[in-house]
């Protein structure tokens, strides 16, 4: 929780806020690409590819990134979660240093879901001229569930995005402005956090970049 004292400490670390930033973008092109020419579809593809990457990075960066990126130090219990929106529905949650109960699970729904979209996805079909890199390895009807659940999962994750956005407007009508936190990665009145070393950073991009290059290189 936020301590008393009103100075702006540290506690989103670089690559945290590039992540961030970084999956907005790609989950706004990905959501206008998708359906609408090849040639565009061929981007879609390679923009699904990048946030594959991304979210490899993000997860393993859950367990060895700094204290506020660590899903241990987010993921609070479905009990702490609803008394927390309950008192904010009333006015009288506190702050938090970083995601708050309710918001490290809105943070865990996001990944699951924006995972199995980008999975999903490596093994769509448009059964005529656009294909997954994994569709050949399943059966066709495997394929077109698979394809299904693709179309179907975005309106899902549009609508997660409209929640987040929304929470994200109500904290700031309270003064707890989360979208400067998370571009300047430093918060009022938060404990300053050491960032955790940019080598392990660049070593998990690589590496989670390298998986997707294998499966995509591979499965076509």
């Amino acid at each position: 929780m936020v301590k008393e004292s009103a100075s702006a400490g540290r506690v989103w670390d670089l690559p945290t806020r590039l992540f961030h930033w970084l999956l907005v973008a790609l989950f706004a092109f990905l959501w206008f690409s998708g359906g609408e020419s090849d040639a565009l579809m061929t981007w879609h593809m390679r923009a699904g590819y990048a946030l594959l990457a991304l979210l490899l990075f993000r997860i393993a960066w859950g367990f060895v990134g700094s204290r506020r990126s660590r899903f241990a130090d987010f993921l609070a219990s479905p009990a702490v979660a609803w008394r927390y929106g309950r008192d904010f529905l009333r006015n009288r949650a506190p702050a938090w240093d970083g995601h708050n109960p309710l918001g490290g699970w809105m943070v865990l729904a996001m990944l699951v879901l924006l995972m199995a979209q980008a999975v999903s996805g490596l093994f769509a079909t448009d059964d005529i001229s656009i294909a997954g890199p994994l569709n050949g390895a399943v059966t066709s009807g495997v394929a077109g569930a698979l394809t299904d659940f693709h179309g179907f999962n975005i309106n899902l994750l549009l609508v997660l995005a409209g929640l987040h956005v929304a929470a994200v407007a109500a904290h700031r009508l309270r003064g707890e402005r989360l979208t400067g936190a998370m571009i300047s990665g430093r918060k009022a009145g938060a404990a300053d956090q050491p960032p955790a070393p940019a080598w392990r950073a660049l070593l998990l991009a690589v590496l989670a970049a390298g998986i997707v290059w294998l499966v995509v290189t591979l499965g076509g």
